[in-house]
C-alpha cells in the first residue's frame, strides 16, 4: 500500500509542478511532511540540503531519497523517482507531438504568461519554508546564509564553490 501512496503522491507532485525542482519543494514539503507525515521538518530540510548537493535535479533527488526513507528499500526510491518524472515525460511528449499547432496560439501564450509569476511565487514559498529554527540555529547560521546570498547575488560565485565553502565553514564553526 505504501508503494501506491508513494506513486500517487509523487505523480501528483510531478504533474502540478511548473518551473523545475525549486518550485517542487513546497509541494513536496506539504505532501511528505504535512499530509502524510513520512518525515519531520528537520529531516525534510536535510533531504533538501543533500538533494541540492548531489548531482541531478533537486526534485528527483528528493523523491529518490524520500522513497527510500519511507520504505527502507530501493523499490521505494524507484517508484517515487519514476512517479515524479512520468508526468513531465508525458506532457513533453504531448507538447512535442502538438507543438506546431500550439506554436502561435494566443491562448497557449496567455496561459504561459500566467504560469510564470506563479512559478516564481512557488520558488519564493520554498525558500521561506526553509527558514526554520532547524536551519538557523544561531547567529553564525544567519551570517553563513547572508554570505552565501551575497556571493551568489552580487559576487556571481559558483554554487558549487559556495556549497564547498559552506561545508568547510560549518566544520570549523560547529
Amino acid at each position: 500500500m505504501i508503494y501506491l501512496q508513494l506513486f500517487i503522491t509523487f505523480f501528483k507532485i510531478g504533474l502540478f509542478t511548473f518551473g523545475g525542482g525549486y518550485a517542487m519543494i513546497s509541494l513536496i514539503q506539504n505532501e511528505v511532511v504535512v499530509t502524510h507525515q513520512w518525515v519531520d521538518a528537520s529531516t525534510f530540510t536535510d533531504i533538501i540540503a543533500i538533494s541540492q548537493m548531489t548531482p541531478g535535479p533537486i526534485g528527483i533527488n528528493s523523491a529518490t531519497y524520500i522513497g527510500y526513507s519511507v520504505t527502507g528499500n530501493i523499490w521505494g526510491s524507484l517508484i517515487a523517482t519514476f512517479a515524479v518524472c512520468l508526468p513531465s515525460f508525458i506532457i513533453i511528449l504531448l507538447i512535442a507531438l502538438l507543438y506546431k499547432q500550439f506554436k502561435k496560439n494566443k491562448w497557449f501564450d496567455a496561459a504561459l504568461s500566467g504560469i510564470k509569476p506563479v512559478v516564481l511565487g512557488l520558488i519564493a514559498s520554498a525558500a521561506i519554508l526553509l527558514v526554520t529554527p532547524d536551519n538557523f540555529v544561531d547567529w553564525k547560521s544567519w551570517v553563513l546564509f547572508g554570505a552565501a546570498f551575497a556571493a551568489t547575488q552580487w559576487g556571481k560565485q559558483s554554487p558549487i564553490l559556495i556549497i564547498i565553502l559552506g561545508g568547510i565553514a560549518g566544520y570549523i564553526l560547529y
